[in-house]
């Protein structure tokens, strides 16, 4: 049991990596010429249906979103002058920004855009949501691009890269040492460039269905002010975002599950070319922080198999 793969997964932070398992996740950091790490217990979900399927996506998305916060808060006050800590305030505006930032930019700016170009949601639902996707992903896109140029983000970019590197070395069942990790690609179908995608292909698919579903259910939509309509489908995209969410999740973890299969060579296809964009070649030493951030995980998850197995 204790020999046994677990799966794992991660992000790039400022100065290193964050490595995910079952019931843990790890971060290292370089800092001067030493690398650090610090573990995290994950909390256990309490109820059996946050692990349902189409539930636990958006389930793990939450989850990972806060766990990428408090990895890049910790990584961000090793880089920081000695003693500066992150607030719970600057936190919690960042926060209220970033969100608001995806909102608008992401989703209704998008909308409103696809409006004044005179395509209509509830009349021609398909052509709409394929304009407003259309958009969406190219102001994405635009976004990724943009950021890549700035230092800082290419640094990032690289430990992105030698995290891939790491787990697709694990994953090969290969020895982890530098030699070992630095010949696997930096690109890898499981990765949150990938799912974002999805969850945009998805979003456009779902979105073009609901006008439909909701003049079958209420035949006097169409008469309503066209404010009103627009006032009860918009908020209704943003409270599809959990179920849009799940779908994108199974999609992913079948497309990874059965990656020679042509159908979902197809599917992950855009994700694995976008993160050309979001992966840089990673320095021997960006691999040195990914490995000791993986090797420290699996020693903490091989600790708790043994335990668990004899109980």
């Amino acid at each position: 049991m204790a020999n046994k793969k677990i799966n794992v997964g991660g992000q790039a932070v400022i100065e290193g990596v964050m490595i995910r398992g079952l019931n843990n996740y790890v971060v290292a950091v370089r800092k001067s010429k030493k690398i650090i790490a610090k573990k995290w217990k994950i909390p256990r979900k309490r109820h059996n249906f946050l692990k349902w399927h189409f539930i636990r996506g958006f389930v793990n998305l939450v989850e990972m979103l806060i766990i990428g916060i408090k990895s890049l808060i910790w990584s961000a006050e090793q880089a920081a002058p000695k003693g500066e800590k992150i607030g719970k305030n600057e936190l919690t505006f960042t926060l209220f920004i970033s969100i608001g930032f995806t909102i608008l930019f992401f989703i209704a700016l998008p909308y409103l855009l696809t409006n004044f170009l005179g395509f209509y949601e509830e009349k021609k639902p398909i052509l709409f949501n394929l304009v407003d996707g259309f958009i969406r992903v190219l102001f994405f896109l635009i976004y990724i691009v943009a950021i890549s140029f700035m230092k800082d983000v290419r640094v990032l970019f690289q430990y992105h890269g030698a995290e891939h590197k790491a787990i697709h070395c694990y994953e090969n069942g290969k020895k982890l040492n530098a030699n070992n990790v630095s010949k696997f690609t930096t690109l890898h179908p499981r990765c949150g460039t990938s799912f974002l995608l999805l969850v945009f292909f998805v979003s456009i698919l779902i979105f073009s269905i609901l006008p439909v579903l909701t003049t079958a259910y209420y035949p006097d939509f169409l008469q309503l002010n066209v404010w009103l309509r627009k006032g009860i489908l918009f908020p209704a995209r943003i409270l599809l975002i959990p179920f849009i969410a799940g779908i994108s999740y199974e999609i992913l973890k079948i497309s990874d599950k059965y990656q020679r299969n042509i159908i979902f060579k197809l599917i992950i296809f855009p994700g694995l070319t976008l993160q050309k964009i979001t992966t840089k070649e990673p320095s021997s030493r960006q691999i040195e922080v990914a490995i000791a951030s993986l090797k420290k995980l699996l020693e903490i998850e091989k600790n708790n198999q043994k335990i668990s197995f004899l109980r």
